[in-house]
């Protein structure tokens, strides 16, 4: 287990906004220490790596949760018949928002591309 400094260097995440999502309610630590410090664990850290990678994407907290939700149930291996159907579904329904969301940022990105050029373009014609 680890202290809050030592997981936020690990995701690449701030121990500001680390501790945001502790306080909506997204990520929990598994435990505190006896001096009272939150201390994560493997686990932890794999669900702060969910929300890192969700947030570029513009996924809202509440659907952060929802998928974080899916995961675990997913885990726990528990869920049979159509609770196992419904949550396939679910995941299924992130993965296409996810491949929505990458084609999008894609497209932005070629716009923002094509400006750098216009304007290197003026450079060279100009400098």
């Amino acid at each position: 287990m680890m202290q809050i400094g030592e997981a936020a260097e690990r995701v690449g995440l701030s121990i500001r906004t680390i501790r945001h999502y502790e306080e909506t309610g997204l990520i929990t630590p598994s435990a505190r220490s006896d001096g009272g410090f939150r201390l994560y664990t493997e686990p932890d850290l794999a669900r702060l790596a969910v929300v890192k990678r969700m947030k570029p994407l513009g996924f809202t907290l509440e659907e952060m949760r929802d998928l974080l939700e899916v995961l675990d149930a997913l885990e726990a291996g528990t869920a049979r018949g159509d609770e196992l159907a419904a949550l396939r579904d679910r995941l299924a329904m992130f993965h296409e928002a996810a491949l929505v969301r990458v084609q999008a940022l894609r497209e932005q990105l070629d716009t923002a591309e094509g400006f750098a050029r216009q304007i290197q373009d003026q450079i060279d014609v100009h400098g």
